[in-house]
Order: C-alpha cells, then sequence, then structure tokens
C-alpha cells in the first residue's frame, strides 16, 4: 500500500495550493480519505475528510471556507485544494486512508502518507 501525497511548496500568504495523493494497493473507492498536518512542535491535526460511501466531507474549522476536498475515485486520488493560504497553515500535510465511513480520529486511519510540506510567507 501507497499513498503518495504531493503538491507542497512555498507560497506567499493569499496564494493557494493543491495538494494530491495518489494511491495503490488498496480498494480507494471503499476507503474515506483523509487530510492532516502537522506544524513543528505541534501535534498532527485534521484538516478535512471525505467519505467513501456519500461523499459527505468535513473540513476543520480554521480551514472551513479555504480550503475544499475532493476525491476521483477513477484515478484513486484524492484532492486537497488550499486557497487564501495563511502562514498560520505552514505545516506538513499527511493524506490517510480508513476503511469506514466516518473515522473520528487518527488512529481509525489505516494507511498514511510520508507529507509534503507547505510554506506560507507572510
Amino acid at each position: 500500500v501507497q499513498l503518495q501525497a504531493s503538491g507542497g511548496g512555498l507560497v506567499q500568504a493569499g496564494d493557494h495550493l493543491r495538494l494530491t495523493c495518489a494511491t495503490v494497493g488498496i480498494r480507494f473507492s471503499l476507503y474515506t480519505m483523509g487530510w492532516f498536518r502537522q506544524a513543528p512542535g505541534k501535534e498532527r491535526e485534521f484538516v478535512a475528510t471525505i467519505s467513501y460511501r456519500d461523499r459527505r466531507t468535513y473540513h476543520a474549522d480554521p480551514v472551513k471556507g479555504r480550503f475544499t476536498v475532493s476525491r476521483d475515485n477513477a484515478k484513486n486520488t484524492v484532492y486537497l485544494q488550499m486557497n487564501s493560504l495563511k502562514p498560520e497553515d505552514t505545516a506538513v500535510y499527511y493524506c490517510a486512508a480508513a476503511a469506514r465511513a466516518r473515522p473520528t480520529g487518527l488512529n481509525e486511519y489505516e494507511y498514511w502518507g510520508q507529507g509534503t510540506q507547505v510554506t506560507v510567507s507572510s
């Protein structure tokens, strides 16, 4: 199983990025996909998730209205569109896969990608 996150980079405040997570080795259409991030010295936190069952999405309050999670089952890929980026969005972003419709915590995600760095300068 591989989850390959990409698309991170160094941008200025107000810019946008789109993260991509390509998966191999899982039945993608049966996995809820999530995005998480971890800033230096902080714990990993939830960013967004999209259910496999009904494609319902959930976004953490700090990113609501700016970030959008989506998926393409034909490409076994999940995306995170990040607009109006802020310096506090700086973190390593991880994608993860959970074999359940409504995972409630990090420990319910079975597979994790290696992370992609997002740095937002002010």
